[in-house]
């Protein structure tokens, strides 16, 4: 009897393919041209993006990604990589057909062309996991426009199931709880990256996913009310997004008496610039300056082993 190929698409939002100027300018200019992340009408948008946005940051970005870069590349690829063959590792010790490929919102590798790589493998069925556990239509549903367009020209379109989300999943809970060694006067934040407030008011389902991710983090590790928080970084723009806002609740904690801090970003499945450079560094730097005692960055789940085994008991599920 035949026993059906699965492909598998890991899907993340991408990476510059080098830190320098021109390169980190196509790749904000790909992701900024999204209409799910900017939903600016695009005559004014672009306008704004190639004239104002991009001759600004593009230089800034750089530098920042040239301070994470690493000989592997870029940190998030890097990552993402080890992810992709920590999963492939496992089907194939357990002889089972799953071909896992890697793909990109942004940047490469694409989508679109792992889309490819899976059907001229001959796979009988596709299942995308977008390593966001927290859906949002800037990031999960970007994935599915990749993926749809990925099949637009497909002439043997396969069967596919398309996670959602895994915000409450019980293995990546357990995996986020893990990760946790909390001193007993240190506060939790959960720092998760933000969108803009109107996002939520139509309907994205984000910061309730948020929200509850940390809720049932804090409720593993037992934690009381007042030793942790939700806060969300990296806002663009003038328009407010999701509050309170990472950078300004870790410059006032000083003064509200809370010393001591460990954060945690839970939103992201691999570190990259906005966990290293941003959280790692730049918070760092906010809250010890404000006074702050002792800060702590807690690493993202990356190819932790139960980090692994929680994707791919999400895998599993739809085989």
């Amino acid at each position: 009897m035949k026993t059906n190929k699965i492909g598998v698409l890991l899907a993340n939002l991408g990476t510059p393919d080098e830190p320098t100027t021109p390169a980190v300018k196509r790749y904000l200019r790909q992701f900024l041209s999204d209409h799910r992340v900017i939903d600016l009408p695009k005559w004014k948008w672009q306008f704004i993006l190639n004239f104002m946005v991009l001759p600004k940051r593009s230089p800034k970005v750089a530098n920042l990604y040239q301070s994470i870069w690493t000989k592997e590349g870029s940190p998030l690829l890097a990552i993402s990589r080890q992810q992709q063959q920590a999963v492939q590792a496992y089907f194939s010790e357990k002889n089972q057909e799953v071909i896992v490929e890697l793909g990109m919102s942004y940047g490469n590798p694409s989508v679109e062309s792992a889309v490819d790589r899976l059907i001229s493998q001959g796979v009988d069925k596709i299942i995308v996991l977008p390593l966001y556990p927290q859906y949002s239509s800037t990031t999960t549903a970007s994935i599915f426009d990749a993926f749809a367009r990925g099949l637009k020209y497909q002439k043997r379109l396969v069967p596919f199931e398309f996670i959602h989300n895994y915000y409450d999943n019980p293995l990546y809970i357990k995996a986020l709880a893990n990760s946790v060694k909390l001193a007993d006067d240190e506060l939790l934040l959960f720092s998760f990256h933000g969108i803009p407030k109107r996002y939520e008011t139509e309907g994205d389902f984000y910061a309730d996913h948020c929200r509850e991710t940390a809720r049932l983090v804090a409720q593993q590790l037992g934690l009381r009310e007042e030793q942790w928080l939700v806060s969300f970084q990296s806002r663009f723009g003038d328009e407010e997004w999701l509050q309170p806002y990472t950078d300004e609740t870790l410059e006032n904690f000083p003064q509200k008496g809370v010393k001591k801090v460990a954060v945690i970003c839970p939103g992201f499945a691999a570190d990259c610039l906005e966990t290293i450079e941003e959280i790692a560094k730049e918070n760092r730097e906010n809250f010890e300056n404000a006074e702050g005692e002792s800060y702590r960055y807690i690493p993202a789940l990356n190819a932790n082993p139960d980090h692994i085994q929680a994707l791919v008991a999400l895998i599993e599920e739809r085989i």
